[in-house]
């Protein structure tokens, strides 16, 4: 098919980006990603820094990317500014160093304050499309993130056709943007399944300056082999949630699902999966995973909503290979539909995320190191935890080879208050927080989910702040990551030393 639209190279896309401007990638993971253009842009930074002329853009997109557009922009020091996840090891170093500003923030309010303006004027649409129209229909590939936002908002378009995603993957996607207060009326969701929206996002022609043909498959790697640690956290989470539907406080045919990224949230959907007595379940979540895809086929899985398909090349390839198949069982939707409060507290999501550390107050911290130093982002977890039915957060009880406790006394950095984090989960077992005091939960923490090195020091530690509603010693709190920066391990502290 013709198309009305200039065939660009993508240097010569790349050459329309100017220093200063922002841009709206597409993509969610490295799913969804443009991958030619970024490099490109990336390029031509490099060009303009060895020629003593300054070249620096805001990126924004819907979550982290992969190597050809954070990687390859951080290391041409191409970027001013990021928002709102990354998980690029380049930029998250420039980031702690202070290169890149980086605004951290929950991914269902991302569009939302990109129309209020607050991220200032979006210069430059870049997205990834599986098939586009003459008339400026679009149909995104594999994932849907921001991009449908930044398309209606940008000055300009350029899109990168790519051929390694089909064009049937027309219908997958269900795009809907929400208006703005004091217009918008509630969002019609009441099952996994329900669409609400259209099929392509549609834009003005005459905004579209661009179409760079590319054949590159995203750039989402497989996952790393179960180990005994995280076998055992999927196996005391699908064991938790079997206790709950006997319980009766789960009803029979369970409640959608949302789960994180990552090797122990893999694992974690695994063991349901395999569990013969949790029924088969919808997912109503921002990123699927391969394991969902068995699952699928299975009928265990029997619907999955989400943000994008962050898949391995072999289970991608399972997905377009039967797609008919996949079409009826998968949705995609913007990241602020797919992560809204409304309709996470209205379906009853059970959300399941992880923590790098958890206090002994039931507070979660998920985006630093030690307090200061940014790894990731608070993604969606924040989305779904405070909204779910169930909020569920899992790590393993320690890392570093066992230098670093998982469970401390007071989290280093805050981004799931005790009043939202309910159910804790280790290798070591389960803490269910809810109706206990501050007091309680700790008793629970410890014994529980504390690695057996550190039960008896944090016991200690509440020998010494037994009075007041919270188990708090403001000099105390944080004398464990003290410990280890002293001493480049957790264990065996004398509490007297950090008084």
């Amino acid at each position: 098919m013709s198309l009305p639209f200039p065939i660009l190279t993508a240097e010569e896309a790349a050459e329309l980006v100017q220093h200063g401007q922002t841009v709206g990638f597409s993509g969610f993971t490295p799913a969804g990603s443009p991958k030619a253009i970024p490099a490109a842009i990336a390029q031509k930074a490099r060009r303009e820094h060895e020629a003593g002329r300054p070249f620096k853009i805001g990126v924004i997109t819907g979550a982290s990317t992969g190597k050809s557009l954070d990687g390859a922009l951080a290391e041409a020091e191409a970027m001013s500014f990021r928002t709102p996840y990354q998980s690029n090891a380049t930029l998250r170093k420039q980031i702690n160093t202070g290169a890149v500003k980086f605004v951290d923030m929950h991914l269902s309010l991302l569009p939302q304050v990109v129309r209020y303006g607050f991220l200032g004027p979006v210069h430059w649409a870049v997205v990834e499309a599986a098939d586009i129209t003459p008339g400026g229909g679009i149909v995104l590939s594999t994932a849907v993130g921001a991009a449908n936002t930044y398309l209606r908002l940008a000055d300009k378009i350029l899109v990168e056709l790519n051929a390694s995603h089909p064009a049937t993957l027309l219908g997958m996607h269900d795009i809907f943007e929400p208006l703005d207060p004091p217009a918008r009326q509630e969002i019609p969701i009441f099952a996994p399944s329900d669409r609400i929206g259209s099929p392509i996002c549609t834009v003005d022609p005459a905004k579209i300056v661009g179409v760079v043909h590319t054949d590159l498959a995203d750039e989402t790697g497989g996952f790393d082999e179960a180990t005994p640690v995280t076998d055992q956290i999927g196996q005391n989470v699908a064991d938790f949630l079997v206790g709950e539907m006997k319980a009766g406080r789960i009803p029979p045919q369970f409640l959608p699902l949302q789960s994180g990224v990552g090797n122990i949230a893999n694992a974690v959907l695994g063991a349901l999966g395999r569990s013969p007595e949790i029924p088969a379940f919808e997912m109503y979540t921002e990123v699927l995973q391969d394991s969902v895809i068995p699952q699928l086929e299975s009928g265990r899985c029997t619907f999955a909503s989400t943000c994008s398909l962050t898949l391995s090349p072999e289970a991608m390839k399972k997905v377009t290979s039967n797609i008919n198949f996949f079409n009826k069982k998968i949705l995609m939707r913007p990241q602020e539909i797919s992560n809204h409060p409304e309709i996470v507290r209205r379906l009853g999501i059970v959300s399941m995320n992880t923590a790098i550390e958890v206090d002994l107050g039931g507070n979660v911290n998920s985006t630093h190191v030690m307090g200061k130093t940014m790894m990731n982002g608070i993604g969606g977890s924040g989305d779904f935890t405070r909204n779910a039915y169930l909020s569920i957060f899992s790590c393993p009880s320690t890392a570093k080879g066992g230098k670093i406790s998982a469970i401390v006394p007071l989290a280093s950095h805050m981004d799931h208050s005790e009043h939202s984090v309910q159910i804790v989960i280790t290798e070591q077992g389960v803490a269910d927080l809810r109706g206990k005091d501050p007091h309680e939960r700790a008793q629970l923490i410890i014994n529980n989910c504390a690695h057996p090195d550190y039960r008896a020091q944090l016991r200690e530690y509440l020998k010494l702040t037994k009075e007041g509603h919270e188990p708090l010693s403001l000099s105390l709190g944080l004398a464990m990551h003290r410990q280890f920066l002293r001493h480049g391990d957790m264990r065996s502290i004398n509490w007297e030393e950090y008084r």
